[in-house]
Order: C-alpha cells, then sequence, then structure tokens
C-alpha cells in the first residue's frame, strides 16, 4: 500500500513542474512586452523599465526561470500589482468564498446525482430512464452564466427569495451564509448533477448485469440489498472518478458564478486581475489552481485502492 501511494506522489511531480513551467511562460508568451501591457500605453519609458526590472524581464530567460523556481521552493507566488500584497495573501482571505461555494454545490450534486443516476438505471429503458435523462442531458447543455442570470432575475428581483449578490462568512451567521450561497451553489450544480447523473447510471447499468447480482437475486436477498450494497459498491470506483471531476468543475467552474453573484471569491480575483491587466496575481493564481487539480487527481488515485483492492496489486 505505502509503496503504491508512494508511485501515485512521484508520478505527480512531474506534472508539477511541467504547470509551473507553463504558469511562468503566460508572461512570455504575451503578444508584445509584458512590460508595456502591464505598465499601460501610456506609460512613460521610465515607469515601463521600472515594471521590467521588477518583475525580472531584463534578465536572460534562463535565469529568469532559475528565479522562478527558486522563488516557488521558498513559498513566494509573487505579488500582485493591483492589491499590492503576496498572491498567496490575496487569496487567503478570498479562500473561505470559493471553498464555501463549491463545498455546497457538491453537498447538493452527489445525493441528487448518485440517487437519479441509480434510479434511471434500476428503472432502465423506461420513461423514468427517459425522463431523469432528458433533465440531466438539459443540465449539462444549458450554459450556467446565463441559467445563473436567470436565476438572479427571478429569484432575487422579481420573487424576492434570495440576495443577488454579497456573501456572509459562516461564523458569523450561518442562515445568513446558506441564503447569500444557496442559489450560487445551485446554479453550480446543475452541470454536476447532470454528468454525476449519467455517469453514475453507465456504471450501475454495466454493474447490474453481472451474473453476481443475478446470484445474490436467486438467493433471495431484498433488492434495497442486492441494488444498494452489492452494486452500487462494484459502481462506485466510477462515481469516485467522477467525484475527482466535480471538484475541479466546481473550483473552476466559480469564476463564472463568483463573477455574477458579486461573491468576493478567488474566481472573481482572477477575472478582476485579468481586467487589471495583473499578469503576477494572474500567474499566481493559475499556477496554485494546477497544483490544487494535481492534488485533486492525486487523491482520486489513493481512493480508488479503499474503493476497490484489486488496485493495489495493479
Amino acid at each position: 500500500m505505502s509503496r503504491l501511494l508512494a508511485i501515485k506522489v512521484l508520478q505527480a511531480i512531474p506534472v508539477l513542474l511541467l504547470v509551473s513551467v507553463l504558469a511562468f511562460l503566460l508572461m512570455s508568451l504575451l503578444p508584445g512586452d509584458p512590460a508595456v501591457v502591464i505598465a499601460g500605453d501610456q506609460a512613460s519609458p521610465e515607469a515601463i523599465e521600472k515594471v521590467r526590472r521588477t518583475l525580472g524581464l531584463d534578465r536572460p530567460f534562463l535565469e529568469q526561470i532559475a528565479l522562478w523556481f527558486g522563488q516557488l521552493v521558498q513559498g513566494n507566488f509573487g505579488s500582485s500589482l493591483m492589491l499590492n500584497q503576496s498572491v498567496l495573501s490575496a487569496m487567503g482571505e478570498r479562500l473561505p468564498v470559493t471553498l464555501s461555494l463549491a463545498g455546497l454545490s457538491l453537498a447538493i450534486t452527489l445525493p441528487i446525482g448518485i440517487l437519479v443516476g441509480s434510479i434511471a438505471a434500476y428503472y432502465r429503458q423506461t420513461w423514468i430512464d427517459s425522463a431523469v435523462m432528458a433533465v440531466a442531458l438539459l443540465g449539462v447543455s444549458i450554459p450556467g452564466f446565463w441559467i445563473a442570470i436567470l436565476a438572479v432575475i427571478l429569484f432575487s428581483v422579481i420573487l424576492g427569495w434570495l440576495p443577488s449578490s454579497g456573501f456572509v462568512a459562516l461564523s458569523q451567521d450561518p442562515m445568513l451564509w446558506l441564503r447569500s450561497l444557496i442559489l450560487p451553489a445551485a446554479m453550480l450544480s446543475l452541470f454536476q448533477i447532470g454528468f454525476l447523473a449519467r455517469m453514475t447510471r453507465s456504471a450501475m447499468l454495466d454493474v447490474l448485469s453481472q451474473d453476481f447480482i443475478r446470484t445474490a437475486r436467486s438467493k433471495g436477498l431484498s433488492e434495497w440489498v442486492t441494488v444498494g450494497k452489492h452494486a452500487f459498491r462494484n459502481a462506485l470506483i466510477m462515481v469516485i472518478t467522477a467525484l475527482g471531476i466535480l471538484v475541479s468543475t466546481a473550483i473552476g467552474g466559480s469564476v463564472v458564478i463568483e463573477q455574477v453573484f458579486a461573491l468576493p471569491g478567488i474566481g472573481r480575483l482572477v477575472v478582476q486581475g485579468i481586467l487589471a491587466r495583473d499578469y503576477p496575481l494572474v500567474q499566481g493564481v493559475m499556477l496554485i489552481y494546477g497544483f490544487a487539480f494535481v492534488a485533486i487527481n492525486l487523491t482520486v488515485d489513493i481512493l480508488y485502492t479503499f474503493a476497490d483492492p484489486r488496485v493495489r496489486y495493479d
């Protein structure tokens, strides 16, 4: 077991190095002179040269990338020109918002997506299956920003049930925290529920056709035990695969949702950094997001070993 985990961690190291290089190349691949883009077209030559020295763009390329990795080893992910603070500090202030949004959306997604997917598989080739899959396909196909705007108009402007923007910390007032996030989290969950339902249905259909399920039924086991225990446990590995994708989608999808609902999270911070041409901020956030996605995939690989013991011997 420990040998398998060590192999998975070692396999993740080259990916982390590649993500670091790609994040660094973000500045080099900009059209034109990055210093001019950041300082502005109307900036004086002295201001442009100051930006170039601040970012180390006046040094040779190999020296720049060596300094970049040296800063990463020290835990320095750069500083924001817009906020005049470190990227880690800026993200730390907004991380609770993004984590709250992603966590609440997953709390909505998992029970609903798994339940409706299992029901569709159990009642396969019936009107229940067709209806569930049609709704799931609709949820996957509808653009998130469009349905989010419609939700704001309906539930906030017309009905006045929920706030259209803003965030209240969980420690400050749990009920206001829930009111401020339930609508954004529900909109973020639409795609995830449709995706998870389709994945769960596919996995359950494959398991329900296996011989051991027919054997369990022939022994007189109840449908609840047969489907809920034996079938779902064997379909769990595909659900875990979907879970890794859903966590990544929840974090990445928060960029659009936070912008629509004016939530002060990391996603909105990235959009503000792009509009302000704060490339050090965008570069640092992209790098940390890349590390997070690699960590999510590594965690999923580790969960495989607990969901399916056969993986431990591969």
